[in-house]
């Protein structure tokens, strides 16, 4: 587990939590835990890009909203 890797959180609408840094495949009633190395190592890979993607998406966001507060003039 990557040390940048969140501690908890549902993964993109998928069936799968991760709990106190471990990875579970939840199926409503019931978890089962990821134990596999390589697939939880994937998981992991794809939560970190997941993040990297959400802040890419904040940090436009962020900027369109400073573009449009400015006018044409330069002004706010």
């Amino acid at each position: 587990m990557s040390a940048s890797t969140p501690q908890q959180g549902r993964l993109a609408h998928a069936p799968i939590v991760l709990r106190g840094g471990r990875w579970w495949l939840d199926g409503g009633a019931d978890s089962v835990r990821a134990s596999d190395p390589a697939f939880t190592a994937v998981l992991d890979d794809f939560a970190l890009s997941m993040a990297a993607a959400d802040q890419a998406v904040a940090n436009l966001l962020i900027r369109q909203d400073e573009a449009s507060s400015v006018d044409l003039g330069g002004r706010r």
